[in-house]
């Protein structure tokens, strides 16, 4: 297994990084069979990992540039390893960086502008070949209620999919300022899948902010309303009414998320 630790340094640019020790490179180009590319993998881990042998659960994130590190992040990053070492986290995070091809392979749908919809491989790399290398290679609790996806924007597009559509995988998903604009008829696109998933309870928590326009907070408002009929899914959705679509915000209410998640009994360590 490739496992390189994040290092304090400075860039060429003179960019500081900032990830937290117990934060990983995994690998540099983990291989996506199911699209022919490669992708940089990031793993956070509770800093006593190496002291104890307890397993833990997992999300999977997407944008993973963006979570830890300064240095890479495209504008500001979540500061996810510090929040959850703040809450001395019982989790593990594996961050998968974007691409050029991030329009596509977080969409399920094809699109005009953007071209064929590459979710679907996308999120079978996940929970195929990616999600069994790390409960292989790591202290997981790879059951699936103890297994969440989460991102933002795009990145909160493909968590809704995927959770959905692979919901014998994850028990839920954290869906920060999704991309709904680009599915006009998400509701009932969706709704079949949801409707027929009684097998698999899951989580959902919604985050959108009132500024980001788009429709961004009544669009997630018609996707609850089409999940809150089913009595296999618990709904969250918290609305900042000073929230704008950045990293920023985002950053600010992952908290809410981790502790939401872990105040869930099905989620929790015993």
């Amino acid at each position: 297994m490739l496992v390189f630790p994040v290092l304090l340094s400075i860039t060429m640019d003179n960019t500081l990084h900032t990830a937290d020790p117990n934060v990983w490179v995994m690998d540099e180009a983990f291989d996506i069979p199911q699209l022919g590319r490669t992708r940089r993998i990031w793993i956070y881990h509770p800093k006593n990992y190496h002291e104890l042998e307890e397993r833990y659960p997992v999300i999977y994130m997407h944008d993973g540039q963006n979570l830890f590190d300064q240095a890479t992040a495209f504008d500001k990053e979540w500061e996810v390893d510090e929040t959850l070492n703040t809450l001395f986290a019982r989790c593990i995070i594996v961050g998968i960086d974007n691409s050029e091809h991030r329009m596509r392979e977080y969409n399920f749908n094809d699109h005009e502008e953007h071209g064929p919809g590459e979710g679907r491989q996308y999120m079978e790399f996940i929970a195929t070949t990616l999600k069994p290398y790390i409960d292989a290679n790591f202290r997981t609790r790879p059951e699936r209620e103890y297994t969440h996806i989460a991102g933002s924007s795009m990145g909160g597009l493909i968590s809704l999919y995927g959770a959905l559509h692979f919901a014998s995988i994850f028990g839920g998903a954290g869906i920060f300022s999704p991309s709904l604009w680009l599915v006009p008829d998400v509701v009932n696109e969706l709704q079949p899948i949801a409707a027929q998933q009684g097998a698999y309870p899951q989580q959902f928590y919604f985050y959108g902010g009132a500024r980001e326009g788009c429709n961004m907070v009544e669009n997630i408002g018609k996707v609850v309303d089409m999940l809150a009929q089913y009595p296999h899914y618990e709904l969250t959705i918290e609305i900042d009414g000073k929230g704008e679509h950045s990293e920023e915000h985002w950053r600010e209410k992952f908290a809410n998320y981790y502790q939401w998640l872990m105040s869930n009994k099905s989620f929790q360590i015993v």
